[in-house]
Parts: structure tokens; C-alpha cells; sequence
């Protein structure tokens, strides 16, 4: 395994609203990369913030059509996973990911 592979997996923690009421539950929202499997986010995460992961679910959100001032462009489409911890672990996401 790469030195850096952990990094390439997971892109970024989501920090929005409803992620941050996830995480009173013990799950923890990330963007992923879009050909990481459940089991590499799963490595990846226990790696990075040196704790036990339970499961990992995955979202991929498709890109959308979007009108600027007439000029028509797309949203990024993008892949999310949540993760949830075991019992009695928690993540700082404000540390560890680059």
C-alpha cells in the first residue's frame, strides 16, 4: 500500500448540518474518491484518525444540468460515504485530512 493511498481515498470530511447531527450518532461523512470500495474507505479511515470503523455506506450523487444566465453548465457529480463507528470511538474531522 502507498504511503499516500489513504489520501487518495478520501477526498475531504462534509461539514454541513446534517453531517455534523450524524456525528453526535457516531457516523461521519466523507467525499470519496469514485472507484473506492467499502473495504478501502474502511482501511482508509482507521488509518487516518487511528480508530475502529463498524460499517461504511456509499452515496453517488449524479451531476446536474444547471442554467447560468442563459449559458448551461453541470454540478460535479460526487460519491460520499458514511461511516460509523464502534462504540466509544469518535473523530475529530478537523485534523488528519490534507
Amino acid at each position: 500500500m502507498r504511503a499516500n493511498f489513504v489520501y487518495d481515498v478520501i477526498h475531504r470530511p462534509l461539514v454541513t448540518e446534517k453531517a455534523t447531527l450524524l456525528s453526535s450518532k457516531g457516523i461521519y461523512v466523507f467525499e470519496v474518491d469514485k472507484k473506492a470500495t467499502k473495504k478501502s474507505i474502511a482501511n482508509a479511515v482507521e488509518k487516518i484518525f487511528n480508530t475502529m470503523v463498524e460499517k461504511v455506506s456509499v452515496l453517488n450523487s449524479k451531476s446536474k444540468v444547471k442554467f447560468f444566465k442563459g449559458t448551461k453548465g453541470f454540478c460535479k457529480s460526487t460519491r460520499k460515504a458514511f461511516v460509523r463507528l464502534q462504540k466509544g470511538c469518535q473523530i475529530d474531522v478537523s485534523r488528519g485530512v490534507k
